[in-house]
């Protein structure tokens, strides 16, 4: 090598060399990558961050991965589906919260992240933020609209609660029920708070809506969503968006009972109606059974008064009328007269129609005279006689006939349109149409001339142009003939020319 390519000095060399004494071997990109996970893994094993949520996304593989960011810096963050399942809410873009988790690198893209354990939310201002948030991303779907409300049954014959079976809250309904109106109960236990409460509630609702009364279990008239009071972090599983759905969307008539009087949910906002309490719940939802019973005995009380006093009013009534009704001989008086006028004047009649009859029939018999009869029957005779049929009637009627056929035979003969081809005359067609002007045979361009003994085909051409034969003359084996030069006499002419 030349000494040109010499080892350069620390400062400019061309190529590596290792040199004595040197304890800093060159690393790779991985290795590096590592050495840098490894420390920072170590010394930031465990941190707490607080941050504002900003591109959260969830992979289907269920892992979340989203940004923690304040007013000067952001970090990457991401949280496993195990740890994505415990969670207690439902994160979103603009909600402060506080993650717990181990700071790691991400070598190939040579970031940093953490890697969340825990995530909560930022204190009760940042759950109040994402309560509104969802809030009015809800009402804004109308699943809290007025009209989406169903009326409840005035007395349902089996109520569906959902609740949990050990708390106070069922006991409180049961009793509340069986002193006010026993019905039939189905109670479907769940969690009302912690991890998957949200779920089971909304599995539940959505459970009695579908149910069709078709099992051995009855199909729920109303339904009933009941828990007893705590704080908003204990009562967040009734805000969860799933459960606010599940109720919105429940066929059957739905009670929410969540917390005491002061608690508010967005479960009771897509309720048919909204309870205080549980126990005011189960008065919602069903009437006092003594009160109902009063009532009826009330009203059947009521009812046998008002048929009685009409029964006594109607008697009066027609005590009234009779009075002022007339007797029965008053009544009849008129027609009994008119009785007997028409009985007198009864036999009268016999004897006048008799005599009537008898003058008729006087009159009948005398028409039946032989004399009479000899003499219409002569009469009828000499009719006879002139309606006969005579010969010379009926030759004179058919050489009347044989005139009158004679004359119109001639007369239709004279008509034929071909009786005049007999004396020189042609018939010109253009196709099924009669040509009668110049104009119409020069338009078609081909005419039929219709002779006495056949027909001929014609073109028809402007006046002065010279028409070429209608086709070439057939071959023959004989010599051809020299023909003549045409003379201007020999061209064919327009025959209307």
């Amino acid at each position: 090598m030349s000494p040109e390519f010499d080892a350069y000095d620390s400062s400019g060399r061309l190529l590596a060399e290792e040199r004595a004494g040197d304890n800093a071997p060159p690393l790779s990109v991985s290795e590096l990558s590592g050495m840098l996970k490894r420390t920072v893994e170590d010394r930031f094993g465990h941190v707490r961050l607080r941050g504002e949520i900003s591109g959260f996304k969830r992979a289907a593989s269920g892992h979340l991965y989203l940004c923690l960011k304040d007013d000067n810096a952001v970090i990457d963050g991401v949280m496993w589906k195990g740890g994505a399942q415990r969670l207690a809410f439902a994160p979103q873009d603009g909600v402060e919260v506080i993650a717990t988790g181990k700071l790691t690198t991400y070598p190939g893209r040579s970031k940093y992240q953490i890697v969340i354990d825990r995530m909560e939310l930022a204190g009760e201002g940042a759950l109040m933020a994402l309560l509104e948030k969802l809030k009015a991303t809800l009402a804004s779907e109308g699943l809290f609209a007025p009209e989406r409300k169903k009326p409840l049954p005035f007395l349902p014959r089996t109520i569906g609660v959902v609740t949990s079976p050990s708390g106070a809250v069922i006991r409180d309904i049961l009793h509340r029920l069986a002193d006010r109106c026993p019905t039939q109960v189905l109670v479907w236990p769940v969690l009302v708070q912690g991890q998957g409460a949200a779920e089971q509630v909304a599995r539940a609702v959505r459970g009695f809506s579908a149910m069709d009364g078709s099992g051995a279990l009855p199909r729920p008239d109303l339904v009933i969503v009941a828990r007893g009071g705590g704080s908003i972090e204990d009562l967040w599983s009734f805000n969860e968006e799933i459960v606010v759905r599940a109720v919105a969307d429940c066929s059957i008539p739905i009670i929410s009972a969540v917390g005491h009087e002061t608690d508010t949910t967005l479960c009771d906002y897509a309720a048919d109606r909204r309870a205080p309490t549980p126990t005011a719940a189960a008065e919602m939802a069903v009437p006092v059974r003594a009160e109902l019973l009063a009532g009826l005995a009330e009203m059947g009380l009521r009812a046998g008064r008002a048929v009685r006093r009409g029964a006594a009013q109607a008697r009066e009534r027609l005590d009234m009328q009779a009075r002022l009704m007339p007797t029965p001989d008053t009544l009849l008086s008129p027609q009994r007269q008119r009785l007997d006028q028409l009985s007198d004047g009864l036999v009268g009649g016999l004897r006048h129609r008799l005599a009537d009859a008898r003058a008729h029939l006087g009159q009948a018999s005398g028409a039946l005279r032989p004399a009479l009869l000899r003499q219409q029957l002569a009469r009828a005779g000499e009719r006879l006689d002139r309606c006969r049929l005579r010969p010379e009637n009926l030759v004179r009627a058919h050489r009347d006939c044989a005139t009158a056929f004679d004359r119109v035979s001639r007369h239709l003969a004279s008509l034929d349109p071909d009786l005049p081809l007999q004396r020189g005359y042609a018939r010109v067609m253009a196709g099924d149409r009669l040509v009668r002007s110049v104009e119409t045979a020069r338009a078609a361009g081909q005419v039929v001339l219709h002779f006495q003994d056949g027909t001929v085909e014609a073109a028809v051409g402007r006046p002065g142009q010279a028409l070429e034969p209608p086709g070439p003359a057939p071959l023959s084996s004989s010599p051809r003939p020299t023909r003549k030069p045409r003379t201007p006499g020999d061209v064919q002419q327009d025959l209307f020319s």
